[in-house]
């Protein structure tokens, strides 16, 4: 969540959490899908692919979306959920893996505190609430330490079928460390995507005249045969 809220602020992209959009539903009492989801989160299982794939197709063709550039956070979390992205041809343009020990993933995630007026997460050692805060925040049902150690199992059981999936954009960077040292590392990842990006929007197309003379000397050389060039 740290650094999500860093690369919203400096690359002005939509933060897409899929974590985020399940919560809303189930808290929602008019959502079916929120109905759907709420045993399985409760239990800190991964909710069904098709119900997560269905919520991110909605929000991933939205026009703020489409005009600012998206961050995932969480997804995909199984085969299943990256073979629906390339269905739908949405190709990330770097993929980020925070190097974290489970144990420090425990004491993170357990630690966290929901202000439920605000919507501003704090930590309990980290990131204390100050003022009104102190009384109004709460764990979130899933943040126990029995619910986050049911899926850092689910995420070891699916992290390397994903990370080797997508082996040409996957970057590492080591998660234990200061916020601000961690998000230097992240920055510098994806300005050197959308340098490469930019770089591939500027490469002039060929032009018809430049293809032909290219097509003759393959033929010429050898390298083509008739049928190649009809």
């Amino acid at each position: 969540g740290t650094q999500c809220a860093l690369i919203v602020s400096q690359f002005n992209v939509v933060h897409i959490s899929t974590g985020d959009m399940l919560r809303a539903a189930v808290a929602d009492p008019s959502s079916d899908l929120g109905a759907q989801a709420k045993g399985f989160m409760a239990r800190g299982e991964l909710v069904p692919d098709d119900l997560v794939i269905s919520l991110l197709a909605d929000r991933i063709a939205q026009p703020d979306v489409q005009e600012r550039g998206w961050l995932l956070d969480g997804f995909p979390r199984t085969p299943a959920q990256a073979r629906a992205l390339d269905e739908r041809g949405v190709v990330p343009d770097a993929v980020i893996a925070l190097d974290v020990a489970d144990e420090v993933v425990v004491e993170r995630m357990a630690g966290r505190r929901l202000d439920p007026e605000t919507g501003v997460i704090y930590h309990v050692k980290f990131d204390p609430p100050t003022g009104d805060a102190v009384d109004r925040v709460v764990q979130r049902p899933d943040d126990t330490e029995e619910k986050i150690r049911v899926r850092l199992d689910l995420y070891h059981k699916y992290a390397g079928e994903i990370l080797e999936k997508y082996a040409g954009a996957v970057e590492k960077v080591a998660g234990e460390r200061s916020k601000e040292e961690v998000f230097g590392d992240v920055r510098a990842i994806i300005e050197k995507s959308l340098q490469g990006d930019q770089q591939t929007a500027k490469k002039p197309a060929m032009s018809v005249s430049e293809f032909v003379e290219k097509a003759e000397a393959a033929y010429e050389g050898g390298q083509l045969n008739a049928q190649d060039t009809n």
